[in-house]
């Protein structure tokens, strides 16, 4: 369990094995968890906490989260820490053949720091479009169903109540990987978001 007692984790605490450079549990990450639930809440696997540099990721092949290595070397974010939470929607994928990276979605959650594993009922409120050296690599925005952005419902809220939120999130991801790496295509609200995910959801079932 989190030490964030104030959020709502859905995901088991790791179990099997955290041994610095990957983390096992009970449950899969990517296919033991809905994207979606219910009550139109998302599900979000946290693979790299707010406030951190090193880079998690969760293997498709496996579904283990493990640190990533470039050169031998644990990847490290050579930039500012990231500015929130973030992490993946279990059972999605952004196909290459649509102009994907291949991978499961990537979700960019507000609030209070999240540790790393946990799996967190969240609220979608947007998305920020991105390209990755022309490849689609997508960001949905959401908040944790309890902390202090809950009360935020969309894009509007958030800049109404939190000025300049979205410009540093969307200033720190054109910039974290370096000159000319990432392009911004701007901010979309909460119902593009949704349709995003759907296709990414209806992707994966394939």
């Amino acid at each position: 369990m989190s030490t964030l007692s104030c959020n709502k984790h859905i995901g088991p605490p790791p179990s099997s094995s955290l041994q610095g450079v990957e983390i096992k549990t009970d449950k899969k990450f990517i296919s033991g968890y809905n994207p979606i639930n219910a009550d139109s809440s998302i599900n979000v696997v946290i693979e790299i906490p707010a406030g951190t540099h090193a880079k998690w990721e969760v293997e498709k092949h496996d579904e283990t989260m493990r640190l990533q290595y470039i050169d031998q070397k644990p990847r490290m974010i050579d930039y500012l820490a990231y500015p929130a939470n973030y992490g993946m929607i279990p059972q999605s994928i952004l196909p290459i053949e649509n102009g994907g990276d291949g991978d499961p979605l990537d979700v960019i959650v507000l609030g209070r720091r999240i540790e790393r594993a946990q799996v967190v009922k969240c609220k979608l409120i947007g998305i920020l479009r991105l390209l990755d050296n022309g490849e689609q690599d997508d960001k949905l925005i959401a908040v944790p169903l309890v902390d202090n952005f809950s009360n935020i419902s969309d894009l509007k809220e958030l800049q109404e109540r939190y000025p300049g939120v979205t410009t540093i999130i969307e200033t720190w991801f054109i910039n974290y990987k370096g000159p000319n790496e990432m392009v911004s295509m701007g901010y979309s609200d909460k119902p593009a978001a949704m349709k995003v995910l759907r296709n990414a959801v209806a992707n994966y079932t394939k």
